[in-house]
């Protein structure tokens, strides 16, 4: 069974209570937090005022995604909220291992992303560490972008590496995620499924993410 992470970000942010309401009482596993600094990305999204919130409210495990530069600084604030995984970008990290053993320090789950133009082969040494690898399928920064082609062959290289080394991590993909690409996704080896506005904008978003969690 495939994991669903709804991503807030293409949520309804008037009405943030009724969209994690309708995250509590769907079959999302998860819920995705896409934190942008306007330095790492061209865009800023929301901190921690915001989370503190969601997480009051949200009953599915937090998924924060750190597109931010030194995200090693909020280790202890993300795991005072309660998050599930704390994921960092390779590119913005120049002590990886510390980073990722401080957030299993910290009690929770370990993910790092890499950019679309980040091979897979820089997690060669780092691979049986982490718990997750998220995979962007867009450049980061903003919603509703193109799904680029490459990244099927990435899973594949990923999938490869893993099973090479012994890792037990899991595989994330984010961006361009909807009805044609979550198919092939899946069926190249992805375990978790984080779509935005395919499910937000959904006329019956429990519906998709149903079809999306029986892929």
């Amino acid at each position: 069974m495939t994991l669903v992470s709804p991503s807030l970000l293409a949520a309804d942010f008037l009405h943030l209570d009724k969209e994690i309401e309708m995250i509590n009482s769907s079959d999302a596993d998860w819920l995705h937090l896409d934190v942008m600094d306007g330095v790492f990305v061209p865009n800023i999204s929301f901190g921690f005022p915001v989370l503190e919130a969601v997480a009051k409210i949200c009953t599915k495990p937090l998924d924060v995604h750190y597109m931010i530069v030194r995200p090693e600084n909020y280790i202890k604030e993300t795991a005072k909220l309660g998050a599930m995984m704390m994921n960092v970008h390779y590119e913005t990290c120049t002590h990886l291992h510390r980073t990722i053993h401080e957030i299993h320090e910290n009690g929770m789950k370990a993910a790092v992303t890499l950019n679309p133009s980040t091979p897979v082969s820089v997690l060669q040494d780092i691979i049986t560490d982490i718990d997750m690898v998220l995979l962007m399928s867009v450049n980061p920064g903003f919603g509703g972008q193109k799904f680029i082609e490459n990244t099927i062959d990435k899973i594949k290289r990923l999938k490869q590496l893993i099973q090479e080394t012994g890792s037990k991590a899991i595989i994330e993909v984010d961006g361009g995620v909807q009805g044609e690409t979550a198919p092939r996704l899946v069926a190249a080896g992805v375990d978790v499924l984080v779509s935005g506005s395919y499910i937000f904008g959904a006329p019956n978003p429990h519906e998709r993410i149903k079809w999306l969690k029986g892929l």
